[in-house]
């Protein structure tokens, strides 16, 4: 296994690597992932959606050279989904081409690594390296409260039982992110396993720099104009869904698309098409646009 502490020996090594990739993190986001990859921990990052929880982890494993593999959490989600199911058709077919051969079958030859389907956690505990792979639980607090103690064990003990096969244990463990947009609270058992960190939503300065990063063709003048008016909207309140980066870069490569480089006496239904999701949203944020504030 490749030794981490050489890649990254401090938090600005990791935060370089990270920028380089076009990701700019905060003080604290930085000082979370590299106390993850050091110390071995899971990484939990919670906040608003839209705020970059899961384009951290795809940079990570970019940084790493190492693959991502994501297990997208939702209600009612197994251990099928999760960690490993048979592949039944193909047991079938080896049933029936027993049967018209007349040769009997036992159980270690249906129930073997040839008919066994690696879903993500299993995936990810079975990568031999060298270097970790980075497993992405995404949006745990979408997944109940029996998921939930399955995770915790498995982070624990970093192994996983297949009865039919044994006990598999991970030669190199995976870099784990776990992220959750607070739909439900997480146990505490868990979160005593993680690195915890909260993700805010970048201001204004930040967010220029993201788009330049993202929109490159975009004018400095029209990112500043948008970085601001997307935090103002984001202030209005009851919105349903604040608009997240990912719909603010949308929404800048719409106007550049549309020929828009600027925003001063842009009519809102024109302009906020790409950047908000709901009709109720749209009101609130239109009143916002109208209001007599510096865009310049």
């Amino acid at each position: 296994m490749t030794d981490l502490a050489d890649l990254f020996p401090d938090v600005e090594t990791l935060r370089l690597a990270v920028e380089k990739n076009d990701y700019l993190t905060s003080p604290g986001l930085a000082t979370a992932l590299f106390c993850s990859l050091r110390l071995h921990q899971p990484l939990l990052l919670e906040g608003e959606p839209g705020v970059g929880k899961t384009e951290a982890a795809k940079v990570l494993a970019s940084v790493l050279g190492t693959p991502l593999i994501r297990l997208q959490c939702y209600e009612g989600i197994d251990i099928s989904e999760a960690v490993y199911e048979w592949n039944y058709p193909k047991q079938l077919l080896a049933i029936r081409l027993a049967e018209a051969e007349k040769r009997h079958l036992e159980d270690h030859d249906l129930f073997g690594e040839d008919y066994l389907i690696e879903r993500p956690l299993l995936k990810a505990l079975r990568q031999n390296g060298p270097m970790p792979s980075v497993l992405l639980v995404d949006e745990v607090d979408r997944s109940d409260d029996e998921f939930e103690a399955f995770l915790l064990e498995m982070l624990g003990e970093s192994t996983i039982t297949i009865p039919e096969l044994g006990t598999f244990s991970s030669k190199v463990p995976p870099v784990v992110i776990l992220t959750s947009n607070r739909t439900r609270d997480l146990h505490d058992a868990l979160k005593r396993r993680c690195i915890y960190h909260w993700i805010t939503y970048p201001d204004t300065q930040t967010t220029v720099e993201i788009l330049r990063r993202r929109v490159p063709e975009a004018s400095t003048s029209l990112l500043i104009q948008a970085a601001r008016a997307v935090n103002r909207i984001r202030t209005v309140s009851h919105l349903q869904k604040p608009p997240g980066m990912a719909e603010t870069i949308d929404w800048v490569k719409a106007l550049i698309l549309l020929g828009v480089d600027s925003l001063v006496g842009l009519n809102s239904d024109a302009a906020l098409g790409s950047l908000i999701k709901y009709r109720e949203d749209f009101e609130l944020a239109s009143e916002a646009w109208s209001e007599d504030v510096e865009l310049g």
